[in-house]
């Protein structure tokens, strides 16, 4: 036994000889699905003997060493993959077979059947010697665009299945909760925020549990602190926010939730010893003030604050600050408000010069600063993320940044501080009066001088303490639009550092901190953001060094007694959990599958059970599972081994009975490649042994008297068999000849093959797993027939092709007494199947067709004026025979029954399925019997894209269950064209383009009537809420037929001609869509699909339903749906015109004129060619099924007149005005851009050569902002013709915006431009069209106090 060798060699280092080698081995772990991508790699010296590779691999992986086995992974040179390395071997790995130098692959698998157990978690070792040598990568779930640049990738393999190997826990993300995530464990590592909260004791009679934040929190931290968890959820402290699934996938700001968590647990401790716990951890305070510079005078007021905003990139500046003591020098920087921004000073009565500024009064406790990264670009009006480097301390001396001079002003003492509940925001609105002589000194007057010495000497004192030490920095990976949070900690505890990233822990460095500063290697430039790092530092947090203060993490014998409770409480509840898990990990879980022996329908559910379990004890549990109890006894029940997707029984469990399950099933499996059966016989009966190896034959005996074919019989036959031996296989469980016996094996849809060489065997035969063959046996003549053409080949083709459809017919029909009448006619007769197809004929009449009138009529168009059309449009032609006609068809009812003859039949096994949903849609129309006008212009939009409106193909090829048990496909071509090739087929062919097809070929005969003409029909009940007295049948019809031939059959039934009802497919949700293409087969349908007949006036040969919208190109709104119009191919558009005339009126209230509208191609929104009078429908314009048009109502004389000429519509944008004008229309009787220009000018009094134009960006009418125009269009292009490249336009249609190059762009002020962003926004929005500012949209950030979103006290 050998490994497996690959070409590739593994890089060694260079080393002496004296030096061992080294032996590479990667170990995949196949127990499991989710670890099966997973590798392993032991780098090991070549004398390590195999019982410590089993170590290595146990310790590495997590497993209990002795409960797996190691294989050889497949490879070009392995002899024997089959067999497990022995684990108690006393050889080195060398003399085992590994190779030094290259790749050695082992798969880690299962021992006995059985998976390896997994070590339990105090047991797992954090042996640094150990953990480095080996490499394996972690998943990283939940992390949303996340780098992690600075992260060190040595994490273990076993920290998937237990503790991170720092002792700290992860959280996990729930979708895009990382942000929560970072800030739940920098509260959890800060000492004085955790032990305050553990002090804190929950009051269970006056709040619920599940809504108290405070304490969800108290439940959190206990379970970081001593879960033997990898990472547990934050599901319990969101709900308890009020926060339902949704939130999970809102991403929000760090900084925002800080604040928003922080009002929350004020809120929720009112009243209470951590009342003000906020404000004494992390409130600061600052003087806001305005000192003029002529009296010296000074406003000031006192404003509190949590964090401090330090701006990465001065306002207006390309550079940004170096690092955050130079950015918090900016913070306090003042600034001068001179010119128009003067202060209006109270003590000079006028607007003088002023200094305006921020002075830091008392810093925090914990001092929060948060890096505004997050921008806005006026530029290109987005938001924007600023990734330049900026640095920050490890020790942060603020002493230099707060104001002595002002701690000794009493009125900064006396001064009522103002709470802030918003960033910079301020309640106090208190004013001192300073007067000083010395304008330029910035300070305020003391005025008790008595105790000035010792206010310096205390503000001294202060300044001297100030020195802050960093232990949180919040890091935001990705851009402005979305990203990822994560933090890194150090902890005080042992003062290193720690990653904290949702799942996941790991040790870091300061140098893995350093990374997040921020920026790239280079120098500092403008274009230094855009190339720079995504990961960079977002929020940071200091603690003051201060021996007095500075707290430790309480300990265990420390804790308050309701938290040893908790802590008690959550560990006995993560035991239950673990117990459960390894009850989890023990059982089997598979499909189980059972044919109900009353109802005779499949059941299918789940079977769970322990993997010691017997067999028989598995059977009991099936027994109860499936509801058997009432139908039969339990000694009448067996588990088997079963293929579902085949319908194949595998093997039987005979004399097993009490064997393990776990041993049975081959191990607990995440996934099974097989199924269970539990099989049911009567008492009478004994079960068969299935046997592995063999393959179930359901075998069909056909009746070629009756033309019936019977249920199926299962046998079992091996595939080495030969014919022969299966007919006397078959002859015995049938008790038929099998001289005379003729077996036909349906090996798909379409394919039925005659086994007529006894020699060969079954496989050879195309025999698998499942078959299904029919077999018929008697002495009738019909043997000596050639197959295809023989009475058994017919009626397997029939009934392979049979489907069952329920029809739904109108309330009230009229002729229903005729109808009647004919059905008791049409019920004596019987005959054969050839006589059943011969007998129904299709209804003749000798009528002038649509298509003769209009051709003579067209041939007149074109040669005489338009009134001369007018009188010219009945006319004679010889050219068809069609049998219509366009005003009225009269057919008289079919009064044969052409399923007289196969009253008999019977359709076993019928295998009900759901409607099927994901199929093409057809030709939508109102439910309204009478009334086709569409309900909504937007189903107009949706549906317009199809152009076949009936035939639906099953998606992706999939075959669809029949009633009879066969698999449907579409048809693509009949079994008789493959038996008699050369012979043309009828039945399906089309005429490409049409929307709705003739009953009739040219002979005058039904299309239907050809072939597959089978149709059995009966009264059926329909089921509860189906509608009251509604009538439905029950139809069995060969799907071959096509629509007009199933029409006719529904005639009797309808009690109308097939031309005066409609037909609708019912799909799932009830959605009806009408089927209109006569000559396409019904081949889309399967079996229990819904029929719908409506009564109503169907489409005739050559017409087409079409959608007509109102064209209104200055409207807000440019496309407005009219009404429903049908026309006719062949038909000119003046006539489609008249036609609309009354309809127009009545439906729409518009009294137009036939010249005062014109129609247009609709392209979804966009206006295409303009349709001239004298065009044909067909001929000159493509038409069809959901065709669409435009209807333009015109200003005056209509000015299109030949296809040469192009009309365009134009739109003057005026940039000294910011405006643009209305549409115009320019005709054009070229494509050339000197006439385009000459137009322009026309219309616009703008000179010739000041004229510039661009071609406008989309779908119509192109809206575009009016502060984007000027510069984002490609201005006259440098083309002579309009239909050359950038131009393209060669329709018309097509959108020119046009300006005068003289005319100056209006200087807006920075309001003026925000204001009309604002304004173009909003418009552009409604109107549905691009916008350019387009932030992305977040829901607000809430917390709410009651756990109930829809109540009023909430915090934002």
């Amino acid at each position: 036994m050998v490994p497996s060798e690959e070409n590739q060699l593994v890089p060694k280092e260079v080393e002496s000889a004296a030096e061992e080698p080294r032996v590479l081995c990667i170990i995949q772990d196949t127990t499991n699905s989710k670890t099966v991508n997973e590798r392993v790699t032991l780098n090991l010296p070549a004398s390590t003997p195999l019982k410590r590779l089993f170590e290595d691999v146990a310790s590495k992986v997590g497993y209990v060493n002795g409960t797996f086995d190691l294989m050889w992974g497949n490879g070009d040179n392995v002899t024997d993959t089959q067999t497990p390395i022995d684990q108690n071997s006393d050889k080195t790995i060398l003399d085992a077979g590994f190779e030094p130098g290259k790749k050695n692959f082992l798969h880690l698998t299962d021992k006995d059947g059985e998976q390896p157990h997994i070590m339990p978690e105090e047991s797992g070792t954090t042996d640094d010697s150990v953990q480095d040598r080996f490499i394996g990568p972690l998943p990283r779930e939940g992390s949303v665009g996340c780098t992690n640049d600075y992260v060190s990738q040595n994490y273990s393999y076993s920290s998937v299945l237990s503790k991170s190997e720092t002792g700290y826990v992860g959280l996990v993300n729930q979708a895009m909760t990382c942000y929560l995530n970072s800030l739940l464990q920098t509260l959890f590592m800060t000492p004085e925020f955790r032990n305050a909260l553990y002090k804190w004791e929950f009051e269970e009679s006056e709040e619920d549990p599940v809504t108290s934040i405070p304490y969800q929190l108290q439940r959190l931290f206990v379970l970081l602190q001593t879960s033997k968890k990898r990472a547990i959820e934050t599901t319990d402290v969101t709900r308890s926010f009020g926060w339902d699934s949704s939130e999970a996938w809102q991403q929000h700001d760090v900084q925002e939730l800080c604040r928003v968590m922080f009002d929350a647990l004020e809120q929720k401790w009112k009243q209470t010893e951590q009342a003000d716990l906020i404000n004494q951890l992390y409130q600061g305070k600052l003087k806001d003030y305005v000192r003029c510079l002529e009296c010296g005078y000074e406003g000031w007021r006192i404003d509190t604050y949590l964090d401090i905003p330090l701006v990465i990139r001065p306002y207006g500046s390309n550079q940004a600050f170096a690092s955050v003591e130079e950015a918090l020098h900016a913070f306090i920087q003042p600034e001068i408000l001179d010119g128009p921004n003067q202060y209006f000073c109270e003590r000079c009565k006028k607007k003088c010069d002023a200094r305006k500024g921020l002075r830091f009064l008392h810093f925090p406790y914990l001092l929060t600063l948060q890096l505004k990264r997050f921008d806005f670009d006026y530029t290109t009006m987005h938001r924007i993320k600023l990734n330049d480097r900026m640095t920050f301390p490890e020790e942060l001396d603020m002493s230099v940044f707060i104001d002595v001079e002002d701690e000794k002003s009493p009125q900064t003492d006396s001064c009522t501080d103002s709470g802030a509940e918003n960033e910079g925001s301020c309640h106090s609105d208190q004013m001192s009066n300073d007067f000083s002589n010395d304008d330029g000194v910035d300070e305020g007057i003391c005025l008790e001088s008595n105790s000035a010495a010792e206010r310096i000497s205390k503000a001294g004192s202060e300044k001297s303490s100030l020195l802050y030490e960093l232990f949180s920095v919040m890091v935001h990976s990705g851009s402005a639009a979305g990203g990822h949070y994560y933090a890194c900690i150090k902890s005080f505890s042992d003062d290193h550092w720690y990653s904290f990233n949702d799942q996941h822990v790991s040790k870091i460095t300061q140098e893995d901190i350093k990374k997040t500063y921020g920026g790239s290697s280079g120098s500092r430039g403008y274009y230094s953001s855009a190339f720079a790092s995504s990961t960079n530092a977002y929020m940071l947090i200091y603690r003051l060094k201060d021996p007095t203060r500075n707290a430790k993490f309480l300990e265990a014998h420390e804790y308050p007694e309701h938290i040893k409770q908790l802590v008690q409480k959550e560990r006995e509840l993560e035991e239950q959990e673990k117990r459960q898990r390894e009850i989890e990990r023990n059982t089997c879980k598979i499909k189980l599958f059972c044919m109900h022996p009353t109802k005779q329908i499949m059941m299918e559910n789940k079977l769970e059970v322990h993997k010691d379990r017997t067999l028989q004890e598995a059977v009991e549990i099936a027994y109860k599972l499936m509801e058997l109890e009432e139908a039969v006894p339990l000694d009448c029940c067996r588990l088997v081994k079963y293929d579902e997707f085949h319908d194949y029984l595998e093997r039987s469990y005979e004399g097993e009975e009490d064997t393990p399950m776990g041993l049975l099933l081959g191990g607990v499996k995440s996934t099974y490649m097989f199924d269970l059966l539990l099989e049911t016989r009567r008492p009478d009966q004994i079960f068969q042994c299935y046997k592995p190896g063999e393959v179930m034959v359901k075998v069909h005996v056909v009746d070629l008297k009756t033309e019936s074919v019977a249920p199926p019989i299962s046998v079992r036959a091996y595939l080495n068999q030969t014919v022969s031996e299966f007919k006397q296989l078959i002859s015995k469980a049938t008790h038929l000849p099998a001289e005379t016996m003729r077996v036909v094996l349906e090996r798909c849809y379409n394919d039925l093959r005659l086994l007529n060489v006894s020699s060969k065997t079954l496989k050879a035969e195309g025999f698998f797993r499942s078959n299904k063959v029919f077999i018929e046996s008697s002495e009738s003549s019909d043997r000596h027939v050639a197959y295809t053409d023989s009475h058994l080949w017919k009626l397997l083709d029939r009934h392979a092709n049979t489907i069952r459809l329920y029809v739904s017919l109108p309330e009230q029909s009229p002729g229903s007494q005729f109808r009647r009448a004919v059905y008791q006619k049409s019920s004596g007769d019987s005959g054969n199947l050839d006589e059943a197809c011969e007998r129904v004929k299709g209804p003749v009449v000798n009528m002038k067709s649509v298509e003769a009138i209009l051709e003579e009529s067209t041939e007149k168009l074109k040669s005489l004026s338009l009134q001369q059309q007018q009188e010219g449009d009945n006319g004679d032609s010889s050219k068809s025979t069609e049998a219509s006609d366009f005003e009225n068809i009269e057919s008289p009812l079919n009064e044969i029954d052409s399923s007289a003859s196969a009253e008999n039949r019977e359709l076993e096994n019928q295998i009900q399925i759901s409607d099927p949903e994901n199929l093409q849609s057809e030709e939508r129309s109102d439910s309204d019997v009478n009334n086709d006008r569409s309900t909504s212009s937007v189903d107009s939009d949706i549906l317009s894209s199809s152009h076949s409106s009936d035939t639906l193909c099953n998606v992706d090829n999939a075959s669809i269950p029949l009633a009879n048990g066969l698999d449907s496909h579409s048809i693509t071509s009949s079994r008789r064209s493959k038996a008699h090739q050369g012979k043309k087929e009828t039945w399906d062919t089309a005429e490409e383009d049409s929307g709705t097809d003739s009953e009739y070929d040219e002979s005058g005969k039904s299309r239907g009537e050809a072939q597959y003409m089978y149709f059995k029909s009966e009264p059926y009940t329909a089921d509860e809420g189906s509608g009251e007295g509604q009538k439905w049948l029950m139809v069995h019809v060969d799907k071959r037929i096509t629509l007009s031939a199933f029409k006719q059959h529904l005639e009797p039934f309808v009690g109308v001609p097939s031309s005066h009802f409609k037909v609708f497919r019912v799909y799932a949700s009830n959605q009806e869509f009408e089927s209109v293409r006569l000559n396409e087969t019904l081949s889309s349908f399967s079996d229990d699909n819904k029929i719908t007949i409506r009564l109503g006036r169907a489409l005739k040969k050559g017409e087409y339903r079409v959608k007509v919208y109102q064209l209104l190109v200055n409207e807000p709104e440019p496309c407005k749906f009219l009404l429903d119009a049908v026309f006719a191919k062949g038909m000119t558009v003046r006539q489609s015109k008249e036609e609309l005339l009354p309809q127009l009126r009545e439906q729409c209230g518009l009294d137009l004129t036939i010249d005062r509208f014109r129609l247009r191609k609709k392209t979804w929104k966009n206006p295409g060619t303009v349709f001239l009078d004298y065009h044909i429908y067909e001929e000159d314009i493509n038409i069809s099924s959901n065709w669409e048009v435009f209807l333009e109502i015109l200003d005056g004389v209509e000015k299109m007149k030949s296809m040469s000429q192009l009309a365009v519509l134009s739109r003057r944008w005026r940039p000294s005005e910011m405006k643009l004008d209305s549409f115009q229309e320019v005709v054009l009787e070229s494509s050339s851009v000197e006439e385009l220009k000459e137009k322009l000018s026309e219309i616009s009094g703008i000179p010739l050569e000041n004229i510039e134009f661009a071609k406008g960006r989309g779908t119509f009418p192109c809206d575009i902002s009016i502060l984007e125009i000027h510069q984002d269009l490609d201005w006259n292009p440098k083309v002579s013709t309009l239909n050359v490249w950038p131009l393209y336009i060669c329709d018309d249609g097509a959108v020119i915006f046009y300006r005068d190059k003289t005319e100056e762009l209006m200087e807006l002020t920075d309001e003026q431009r925000n204001e009309l962003m604002k304004k173009e926004s909003s418009r552009l929005q409604k109107t549905g069209h691009r916008v350019t500012y387009s932030p992305r949209k977040e829901k607000a950030l809430k917390i709410y106090l009651d756990g109930a979103p829809n109540k009023e006290l909430t915090q934002d």
